[in-house]
């Protein structure tokens, strides 16, 4: 029997953006989280000073996941755009 699973192209595939987002999310956290730990040891002493440092690179690391995954979901809503609709935002060149 064979299989007949339908093709989904890449980009209406909303379980690979979100795959795909998840571990971007999770990695710069993670990553973000430890430079600014790195960061707080080396340059500061006071405790409070150092989580400090280390919530602000995890805010960073979330806030560029945050926006790479908007760009990656963006991208789909612009290919189920209909043609007139696409042709009405294009920008108009000057005659």
């Amino acid at each position: 029997m064979p299989d007949n699973k339908e093709i989904v192209p890449p980009q209406y595939d909303v379980n690979a953006k979100w795959d795909a987002c998840l571990d971007l999310t999770v990695r710069r956290f993670v990553y973000s989280s430890l430079a600014g730990a790195f960061g707080g040891l080396l340059f500061f002493r006071s405790p409070v000073t150092r989580w400090a440092t280390v919530a602000f690179g995890a805010g960073v690391g979330i806030g560029s996941a945050y926006t790479e995954c908007s760009r990656i979901f963006d991208a789909s809503r612009e290919n189920l755009a209909s043609p007139k609709i696409a042709d009405a935002l294009a920008p108009q060149g000057q005659d």
